[in-house]
């Protein structure tokens, strides 16, 4: 899955950050919240240039293009923290970040970090399973189709399936 469009006012090394709801959201609803948001994202005097989208209906995007050459720990950690505050004010969960996110035959299922080796070894999971990748770090990661790969080329895969056959 490639998403050559996605923040077409950006370079691909704009800097990337997906947070994960439980449910599908809808865009619309997000849309005042995250515009506020982004709209008030400054640290030390720098107003930063976000961007955001949502992808599957789940996974919310935000790229900025100035901190992947000038990184401010502060200024990400304040923009997180207002993700997480607006979907508090919304009525929304976040899913964990030990949650890995896959593709199956009836749609997106989550699966926290613990059960992988217990999914893999009923068949539910496989090395083919397409996985949500929510570590990517650059919008060209995002475009190039690095979102959505097989779980056997992602390093759950590679520590899971081992695991599984050994």
């Amino acid at each position: 899955m490639t998403t050559p469009t996605v923040f077409p006012a950006l370079s691909d090394e704009a800097r990337l950050w997906l947070v994960a709801f439980s449910q599908p959201v809808d865009e619309a609803r997000l849309a005042p919240e995250m515009e506020a948001l982004l709209g008030r994202w400054r640290h030390k005097g720098v107003q930063y240039q976000g961007a955001w989208t949502l992808l599957e209906d789940r996974v919310l995007a935000v790229a900025e293009p100035t901190l992947a050459s000038q990184p401010s720990g502060c200024a990400i950690d304040g923009m997180l923290r207002g993700v997480r505050q607006l979907a508090e004010r919304l009525g929304l969960d976040l899913q964990d970040v030990q949650d890995v996110m896959a593709r199956l035959p009836e749609g997106l299922r989550t699966f926290h970090r613990d059960e992988l080796e217990a999914r893999l070894a009923d068949g539910t999971l496989e090395a083919g399973t397409p996985l949500l990748d929510l570590a990517l770090l650059t919008v060209g990661d995002l475009r190039s189709g690095r979102f959505e790969r097989p779980l056997g080329a992602t390093w759950i895969g590679r520590k899971y399936l081992r695991t599984a056959s050994a």
